[in-house]
């Protein structure tokens, strides 16, 4: 029979819990040494942690470490390769105690030097698009002894803590990884995580066996995981039918969803687990090309863009539209773009641009990846083009690249209009604003908003209690709507659909989404 497991993967500020509906996936019987087999749609963009800001993260928090994380159900970072904490009142020094013994897989020693030497290169690096926009408190690093990092801030910064927990601050061996430049693409990686990659082919396999040598909070519940990369959904579904894969994480389409939740027999001994995270669908405007520049051009599109009438065309009920970049269930959620653009109105968005002095079909050309984010996005984009287009004020052009050469192209601001999916690095409304934002950011096009980025963000982070912060993100969020750099599109539900001796999906996604490999077993009997 098939079977569903509701999971509500709510990313409150406060309260982040795992809740398994009917217990499908409770209590693993399985022997521990069990492979998994897990296929997704989602490759990685590269296997060095300082060059990526992106799904890139669901590899590296399984082969690497870093200095806090975030175990299923935890609201706040706690440990992994160390003990840390603010040291001070002010939150500008933040202390790190590494644990004892630790070791990288190929044997080196994992000190503080090796801390160091790890997020410092992600700074001298600067790789576009990478992680270092997300240490602009950081100061300075300083070890003491072999143990103990201290981080000293330039500023007051609550969240660096939420920071280091994200995969990018993986800690990475000196020896292998220069200071300097990105490592070599040798489909390698050395860390010193629950697994070892023990080989890669770019986006087809990767294989990872137990780290024996590891040290840290993850409880493996199984002896491997191989994860197997599909270019397309429909094969990846096909396979998990013919029990050539047991699981699949990220790129199922609305439509296969649905299929997969009928009891027919192809479904037979399958399940699904259903998240309803925190994850984001947006649209984002380059201002740097003469068309989108013009306020007018993203005013009317956000006037016309109908989100009830694209989730029920194309997602089927699962996703829900989202009118704020801070998605519901995060601390100052908002309905900001209802509220000033109201319903989906022709006659509005032609007056908009009629008093900017624009009375032709304006051309744009739509960008978007066709293996980042599922098969359905190719028909999301095209149900945009028709809404636009019946309007008679635009003409779009669409197209579609795979998620390397399309992550590569907008970092270059080579696109008008793209789309891009966000998965929360942490659960703080932080998160949700200050990457989007800046000369350097998470989307390669610059977005300057002064009293954003010099006001209401540090103002924000000199709060510990990160529940007093709502004021300022609903601040930030009534200025992201006057600008339209960015048009928030839908909040959707992530699916793990598994053979039903496959224990653990309930607790395999983080707080940022990711998942948690070891989380997953084989029953030893069903």
């Amino acid at each position: 029979m098939f079977n569903r497991t509701s999971l509500q993967a709510a990313a409150a500020l406060v309260s982040i819990s795992l809740i398994s509906g009917c217990g499908v996936f409770s209590d693993s019987e399985s022997a521990g040494n069990q492979r998994i087999v897990v296929g997704t749609t989602s490759s990685p963009s590269t296997l060095d942690p300082a060059a990526s800001w992106d799904n890139a993260w669901e590899m590296f928090r399984n082969v690497f470490q870093t200095l806090v994380s975030f175990p299923t159900g935890s609201t706040l970072p706690q440990a992994d390769a160390a003990e840390c904490k603010f040291t001070d009142t002010s939150s500008r020094v933040f202390e790190c105690k590494l644990l004892e013994g630790l070791t990288f897989s190929n044997g080196h020693k994992l000190d503080a030097k090796a801390v160091q030497y790890s997020i410092e290169r992600i700074r001298t690096i600067n790789h576009k698009g990478g992680p270092n926009g997300m240490l602009g408190s950081l100061d300075k690093i300083e070890t003491v002894g072999d143990r103990t990092v201290v981080f000293r801030l330039n500023k007051p910064d609550a969240t660096f803590p939420f920071v280091l927990a994200t995969p990018a601050m993986s800690i990475v061996d000196p020896a292998d990884y220069p200071a300097d430049r990105l490592r070599a693409k040798d489909g390698k990686v050395t860390g010193s995580g629950p697994y070892v990659l023990d080989s890669y082919s770019e986006r087809k396999t990767a294989e990872l066996t137990r780290n024996p040598t590891y040290r840290g909070f993850a409880d493996r519940k199984n002896g491997g995981v191989t994860i197997k990369y599909f270019e397309e959904s429909e094969a990846m579904v096909a396979a998990l039918r013919k029990k050539e894969i047991d699981a699949t994480y990220r790129g199922l389409t609305a439509e296969e969803v649905v299929s997969l939740q009928d009891d027919k027999p192809e479904n037979k001994g399958l399940q699904i687990v259903e998240s309803t995270g925190a994850d984001i669908r947006y649209l984002v405007f380059n201002a740097q090309d003469p068309t989108v520049a013009k306020p007018a051009v993203r005013r009317a599109i956000a006037q016309l863009v109908d989100r009830d009438e694209l989730i029920n065309r194309v997602y089927q009920g699962t996703a829900e539209p989202l009118y704020s970049m801070v998605p519901k269930g995060v601390a100052a959620h908002t309905t900001k773009f209802f509220d000033h653009f109201g319903a989906p109105s022709v006659e509005k968005a032609t007056q908009i641009l009629r008093d900017a002095g624009i009375t032709e079909p304006v051309p744009l050309t739509f960008w978007y990846t066709t293996d980042r984010y599922g098969s359905s996005t190719a028909a999301e984009f095209a149900e945009l083009k028709r809404q636009l287009e019946r309007s008679g004020l635009f003409k779009v052009t669409l197209h579609g690249k795979p998620w390397t050469e399309y992550q590569a192209a907008y970092q270059k601001g080579e696109y008008p209009v793209f789309g891009r999916g966000w998965f929360p690095d942490f659960p703080d409304p932080d998160n949700f604003v200050a990457p989007f934002v800046g000369k350097e950011n998470a989307l390669g096009t610059p977005y300057l908003s002064p009293r954003i980025t010099d006001v209401l963000l540090p103002r924000s982070r000199r709060e510990s209690d990160r529940a007093t912060v709502t004021d300022e993100f609903v601040a930030a969020q009534e200025i992201m709507v006057q600008d339209v750099r960015l048009l928030p599109l839908w909040q959707g539900k992530l699916y793990i659909a598994a053979g039903e001796d496959i224990g653990g999906g309930e607790r395999a996604l983080d707080p940022q989404t990711v998942m948690q490999l070891w989380e997953l077993s084989r029953r030893a009997s069903w």
